[in-house]
């Protein structure tokens, strides 16, 4: 069934004006009436979508990880779970962030609470873990946990160096630059001395 237009434009409006009042302001400090009048809708129009200011931050957040997902994920379908088959084409996620990349602006900027960082933190984790579950099942599961930590780090820590750089870099530049660094340890000698 097809959403109405009118209800995607004003969940679109609320959304950039939420985006808008984020960059000066947490989100517990928002309230209804000015995130209305950013968004030029009224209140009773609101309330027909929303029951308050974090059901708008929550309802945009899971958009964004449902999108993030399919990003991620496509490679390995694209490969059919043999990742190893990976080429750096196929990589999508960072232009995921750059369609989105208002909303990552906000989870990244260091005057914003860091529970928004957690919250990516933890969406990134869980889809890590559901993927890596269905293609590595040989790590016990203490040092599973641990590596889907570092995976999750790795990926927050490209964005958030992205973010310092204003996200400048080209997404294809840095779907090469995840490509490489999948590669790395293929780099390192098997024995020490091997380097010339």
């Amino acid at each position: 069934m097809k959403t109405d237009l009118r209800i995607l434009k004003t969940q679109e409006s609320l959304r950039n004006a939420l985006l808008e009042l984020l960059k000066n302001k947490p989100l517990e400090s928002i309230n209804i009436t000015e995130l209305c009048r950013l968004a030029k809708i009224n209140r009773g129009t609101f309330y027909l979508h929303y029951q308050n200011v974090h059901g708008v931050f929550e309802s945009y957040f899971e958009e964004i990880i449902d999108d993030l997902r399919k990003s991620y994920e496509e490679p390995y379908h694209q490969t059919n779970f043999n990742i190893q088959n990976l080429k750096s084409d196929m990589i999508i996620i960072f232009h995921h962030v750059k369609r989105y990349e208002g909303f990552y602006h906000i989870i990244f900027d260091e005057t914003n609470p860091i529970r928004y960082y957690y919250k990516l933190f933890h969406a990134i984790r869980k889809m890590m873990k559901d993927l890596t579950m269905n293609s590595i099942d040989y790590l016990p599961e203490e040092q599973m946990e641990y590596f889907v930590s570092y995976q999750t780090n790795a990926i927050m820590g490209i964005l958030v160096e992205w973010h310092s750089n204003q996200f400048s870099t080209s997404p294809d530049e840095l779907n090469e630059y995840l490509y490489n660094f999948s590669n790395l340890l293929k780099w390192f000698p098997d024995q020490q001395g091997d380097v010339e």
